[in-house]
């Protein structure tokens, strides 16, 4: 009981001590939703942290062009109260990739059963003009990317030329505009992992040439962290967040689901401390999707590594995820 109550006040006071922070974190957040719900717990996670003041959603983009993408993307806005929120999606070549589920299949339900605007994903405005669009209107050095999908849409940014919204190439916009990005991929400090192998030629084009500094979560660190199950246990009607873990957890673990976009977009809005520690590196992308990791002081990549135990993490992260908008 102690432990638990431990943990609790922790998560709390991790939950409430930005509440007035005066400079919240502005965040584009790019999303292969569909394959994987962890997405869902993500981006509910960013509202929650949201509506505690420390993040303003600039963008909710899809790297997915999987038509349930982008009206399940509005679905979570909407229900958080921000059906404004611009959203858009990758055009040209890119990944369709839906969910593996057998049974009730959350990516057609949610779009059923809850509000959203746009009926397909390729409805949506091409991801790469409202990229160009935000930057070209931020301040610089301003803006925090956080990809939990395929490097698709960032690979398009780089490679654009100026346009009508900006004189400025791709690459310099990010250079001028971009903080950071934070990334859910590859596996450290070797393996094979799913949104670097499914667009892997955007992965090696953006690790070379991305030009700010990239933050790793890597698969190993999502998982540790297995989440969903209070939020099936919470008895909670009439939320997109609660039906689709209570769809999934039923056919995978009721024990709980891998978090590795949640651990991504805590980190993106709150910086690694103190829930990880850095490594500085370099990571390397094989032709077949697969990745290596050369520690290096002077690397212009980094990985998270455990600090806090991953329970810690978890209680964290899913006291989050149960975060209720008002009137819900």
């Amino acid at each position: 009981m102690k432990r638990y109550l431990f943990f609790l006040i922790l998560s709390v006071f991790t939950f409430c001590s930005c509440v007035e922070k005066e400079n919240p974190v502005n965040l584009i957040f790019d999303t292969d939703m569909a394959p994987d719900y962890d997405d869902v717990g993500a981006l509910a996670l960013l509202h929650a942290l949201a509506d505690s003041g420390e993040v303003n959603i600039l963008a909710t983009v899809a790297s997915n062009k999987h038509w349930t993408a982008v009206p399940c993307i509005e679905v979570i806005n909407t229900y958080f109260g921000r059906p404004d929120i611009p959203v858009a999606a990758v055009k040209g070549e890119a990944a369709d990739r839906t969910t593996w589920h057998k049974g009730l299949r959350w990516t057609e339900e949610l779009p059923k059963r809850y509000p959203h605007r746009l009926n397909s994903t390729d409805e949506a405005e091409d991801a790469l003009k409202l990229y160009r669009r935000i930057l070209s209107s931020r301040p610089d050095k301003s803006v925090t990317i956080v990809t939990v999908g395929f490097f698709t849409n960032l690979e398009n940014l780089l490679l654009s030329g100026p346009d009508e919204i900006s004189p400025l190439s791709g690459k310099e916009l990010v250079s001028k505009k971009v903080k950071k990005l934070v990334s859910m991929a590859g596996y450290f400090p070797k393996g094979r992992e799913f949104n670097v192998y499914v667009d892997v030629k955007a992965a090696q084009f953006i690790f070379k040439e991305w030009p700010t500094e990239i933050l790793f979560s890597g698969f190993e660190i999502g998982n540790k962290v297995f989440t969903g199950k209070r939020l099936v246990e919470s008895g909670v009607e009439n939320s997109p967040i609660v039906d689709t873990y209570t769809m999934c957890l039923a056919q995978d673990n009721p024990k709980g689901r891998d978090s590795w976009d949640q651990t991504a977009t805590l980190v993106a809005v709150r910086g690694a401390a103190p829930y990880f520690e850095v490594e500085r590196g370099v990571i390397t992308v094989n032709d077949d999707g697969s990745n290596t990791w050369a520690p290096d002081e002077n690397g212009r990549h980094s990985r998270l590594i455990f600090k806090m135990t991953p329970q810690q993490i978890t209680d964290i992260v899913e006291n989050l995820m149960m975060y209720r908008p008002k009137g819900k």
